[in-house]
């Protein structure tokens, strides 16, 4: 059951087996209990059709336009020319899409990069603000090539408004204040009048450009915007075959005709019915590639800013395989049963280094032998799922058959979109964060006190 979700029969297959009674017996839902959330989400899924249609929600139609990469080439090509380094800042739904992307192209992996990477100027991110680092990192970099891109879609980002002055401030001290404008970069949202934007305001003075911020997408959905765009771009991704990719999972949806049609009605629905039914309180993304370790880490933001509002929501959990088998494993498997894993594989026979019988026979790990290192991924990440299910943990698996564009895009709108539906069926909007608004006041009335 709900065994054969495909988007554009190429990208990835999702199977919800693993969290059925059928499979894992008392712990999983009964057929009638997620036959009846599958229905729930029905209507959900119509309003979202109707979203695209009438263009309520921007996302959707996202991959309808190119305007805005031509846009982001363009700008990416000026910024770039003598460039060594390029710096992003930017915080949350600011950077973690486009770390999503520029991990899948090699970043922040030790020797891995793309063909062609190697002559491309190297990209950094520095998403959290801390004193330390931002003080070693300005006096270490070489500043006449390095180029900063600074990405606030309020233009109010406390964080992310430190960092650019902080920048400016070095480049200033170095004697580059007349090249401010070829080393700089904003993504803010278009002036506004009677709305103030500091960045914009800050970089105008500068003769910084700017680039537009989508004003109907922002933050943690951000990722097919120039927002996560310009990273990939960055990295000498095509950034139209991310968003083709994403638009098949649009696709998808307006060619369902009912929930079980929709890989992401599907995933919401169990979702929300494991928390309902059977008390699951975590959700874990657990992907068996280094290429995507930043979508777990995307994912946590998603789903826990989406969702957790007014006492509902589930609490995400990034892990990474087969690494987190030799950490986080044995919880899922033996600890309290309030856990749902998301594996994401991809196909991996074949891949890697070959390990030699005689050595492996002389380690003691003949199981090992003439088998590649993909070899040995691919069982482990089968293996996991089996075992989680024979122990009555609910497991969902994502498989992939080749990692490239188009999956990385399908993956990031399926996500988004299972989120959304998921906090409709909850009965909360997912595209704020109310909660987070006080701690924000609290810190300027500590800075004006201090001050």
């Amino acid at each position: 059951m709900q065994d054969g979700h495909r988007h554009d029969g190429r990208t990835f297959q999702q199977s919800i087996a693993g969290c059925l009674e059928g499979v894992i017996g008392e712990y999983g839902l009964a057929p009638s209990e997620h036959s009846a959330w599958l229905d729930r989400i029905g209507p959900q899924v119509e309003a979202l059709k109707d979203d695209y249609r009438t263009g309520k929600l921007p996302l959707l139609r996202i991959a309808d336009d190119d305007q805005d990469i031509a846009d982001a080439e363009a700008a990416y090509a000026r910024l770039s020319q003598g460039a060594k380094t390029i710096v992003f800042f930017g915080t949350g739904g600011s950077s973690l899409g486009g770390e999503l992307f520029a991990q899948f192209a090699g970043w922040n992996i030790a020797g891995v990069a793309l063909p062609g990477q190697r002559t491309r100027p190297r990209t950094r991110f520095y998403a959290n603000l801390d004193g330390g680092t931002l003080q070693s990192v300005l006096q270490s970099l070489d500043l006449p090539s390095t180029r900063f891109i600074v990405t606030s879609k309020s233009g109010g980002t406390a964080e992310t408004l430190a960092q650019a002055i902080a920048a400016l401030t070095a480049v200033k001290e170095v004697g580059l204040e007349a090249e401010i404008p070829k080393l700089f970069l904003g993504i803010t949202e278009p002036d506004k009048p009677g709305k103030a934007n500091g960045l914009r305001t800050l970089f105008s003075k500068f003769g910084i450009p700017m680039l537009e911020h989508h004003t109907g997408i922002g933050g943690r959905f951000s990722c097919l915007t120039n927002v996560g765009l310009m990273p990939a771009i960055a990295r000498g991704l095509d950034p139209r075959a991310i968003r083709a990719g994403a638009k098949g999972v649009v696709d998808a949806l307006l060619a369902s005709s009912k929930p079980q049609d929709f890989a992401p009605a599907v995933g919401a629905a169990t979702a929300v019915a494991l928390s309902k039914e059977k008390g699951v309180s975590t959700l874990v993304m657990m992907p068996y590639n280094d290429r995507l370790g930043r979508l777990a880490a995307w994912f946590v933001q998603l789903w826990a800013e989406s969702l957790g509002k007014g006492g509902e929501g589930t609490t995400p959990l990034g892990a990474l395989g087969p690494l987190d088998q030799h950490s986080q494993l044995q919880l899922f498997m033996d600890g309290p049963r309030d856990h749902y894993l998301t594996v994401v594989r991809v196909a991996s026979q074949g891949v890697g280094p070959r390990i030699d019988p005689d050595l492996a026979r002389i380690a003691g790990a003949d199981m090992l032998g003439g088998h590649t290192v993909g070899d040995i991924v691919a069982a482990q990440s089968h293996a996991v799922p089996e075992a989680l299910a024979r122990a009555g943990r609910p497991v969902r698996t994502i498989d992939i058959a080749k990692l490239d564009e188009k999956t990385i895009g399908a993956l990031a709108m399926h996500f988004m979109i299972e989120t959304i539906l998921a906090g409709r069926l909850l009965g909360v909007d997912p595209f704020d964060q109310p909660a987070v608004e006080l701690a924000k006041i609290l810190t300027k009335e500590r800075l004006a006190k201090g001050a």
